[in-house]
């Protein structure tokens, strides 16, 4: 969904994170990207603590390419403390529609 309201983002992402534990982790970097980066997040806080969580309890079984990005010890905090990986702003930029 493109150009989404932000609880419209909150059903997406949620819909996409129940269909594969691998995309918590592109959702958690985007979502921290424009909270952390732009000051205009995508995700309320109670689906970006949701997210996180889940992330902490399937760590193991999680694989994707920017998995590395992101250390157990952002997830029990909440936050994200790191340098994002190129394509992250533009994957933001692609999912407001801009």
């Amino acid at each position: 969904m493109v150009g989404c309201k932000q609880n419209d983002y909150d059903k997406q992402c949620l819909d996409c994170i129940d269909d594969s534990i691998n995309l918590t982790v592109p959702w958690y970097l985007i979502a921290s990207y424009a909270y952390y980066e732009e000051d205009n997040p995508i995700l309320s806080d109670g689906v970006f603590d949701r997210l996180g969580k889940k992330m902490l309890k399937n760590w193991e079984k999680i694989e994707h390419i920017h998995k590395a990005f992101i250390t157990e010890d952002m997830l029990e905090a909440g936050t994200f403390i790191g340098t994002y990986p190129s394509r992250i702003r533009g994957a933001l930029l692609t999912l407001r529609g801009k």
